[in-house]
């Protein structure tokens, strides 16, 4: 691989070099290298484009990496990807994309992860989307992600886009069981005249499911964003939405959390927050020897965290 696609695989899965562990690495539409497990396997899917990611029952402590990079001005691709988790295991996957655009065409990925985890399973699914290039053709990415928790399961969800991305609809759509959890947090950033969408529907239909829901976001320049999520309380459960953003320059931001009570003992909570940076903030920073700019840096860099 060349060296802008070398530096997007440190970016979104921090990996140099082969990575232990299974992995995939998809690059310009078609498969760059691959590696399984005693534990892990990873097999095209008999129908359609994408992989099939399955973790046998009780593997515990491993990580797989399944990272996509584009480097062709142009291409566009859709890939289905399943994971399928067994029974009382607890792993980490570590995907997302990275498109490097130097050229006029619009170079896009959309990618549909569906998650099945099983009963009493532990998941960390981390994923990162970044776009670099100094082409006049946009980098766009849309990722749709299904959730399934069985009974006792538990996923954490992070999920991060920091720069470069022009457009994106970022699609979550998660179902619980039984004592299963869900815990989200989104870092978003969009700047020049970008346009992000996030939107976010839970279900907890089982008795004493959780999910908690946060986004941090932050938009500069002209760029637009809009939030949705909703979650729906079927059951005895707990749910919490939170969107915190800091609106920046002529930006745009909308929040708009939904949440809907179906049973008695459900309880829900939804926060929304938007503002600009407090010149107070900026103030004590700058008396520390910042410029303006510098300390609005290291608000927005400390926000994401």
């Amino acid at each position: 691989m060349k060296t802008p696609e070398l530096e997007l695989l440190k970016m979104i899965a921090d990996i140099e070099g082969t990575p232990g562990g299974a992995f995939n690495i998809r690059a310009n539409g078609a498969l760059q290298s691959r590696s399984v497990t005693e534990n892990i396997d990873i097999r095209e899917k008999a129908e359609g484009n994408g992989i099939e990611i399955v973790i046998k029952p009780n593997t515990k402590g491993e990580k797989v990496h399944i990272p996509v990079i584009i480097s062709e001005s142009g291409l566009r691709e859709m890939v289905y990807n399943d994971f399928i988790i067994g029974e009382n295991s607890d792993v980490e996957i570590v995907a997302g994309c990275g498109i490097h655009n130097c050229g006029s065409e619009e170079s896009r990925h959309d990618g549909i992860h569906s998650f099945f985890v099983g009963k009493n399973a532990k998941v960390k699914y981390v994923e990162r989307h970044v776009g670099t290039g100094d082409g006049e053709g946009e980098s766009n990415m849309n990722p749709t992600t299904v959730i399934n928790i069985a009974e006792g399961g538990y996923m954490e969800m992070e999920t991060t886009q920091i720069e470069g991305v022009d457009s994106t609809k970022r699609v979550t759509k998660a179902r619980l069981d039984k004592d299963a959890t869900l815990i989200v947090h989104e870092k978003l950033m969009t700047h020049d005249s970008q346009y992000a969408e996030t939107d976010f529907v839970v279900d907890l239909d089982g008795e004493n499911s959780s999910a908690n829901v946060v986004s941090r976001s932050v938009a500069k320049d002209n760029s637009s964003q809009l939030f949705l999520s909703t979650i729906n309380g079927n059951n005895i459960c707990n749910g919490h939405t939170e969107c915190d953003a800091i609106i920046m320059d002529k930006a745009h931001v909308s929040a708009v959390p939904k949440i809907t009570a179906n049973h008695i003992d459900a309880s829900l909570i939804h926060e929304a927050a938007i503002g600009k940076i407090a010149g107070e903030q900026l103030i004590k920073l700058m008396t520390l020897g910042l410029t303006e700019q510098q300390a609005e840096e290291q608000i927005v860099n400390g926000f994401l965290k």
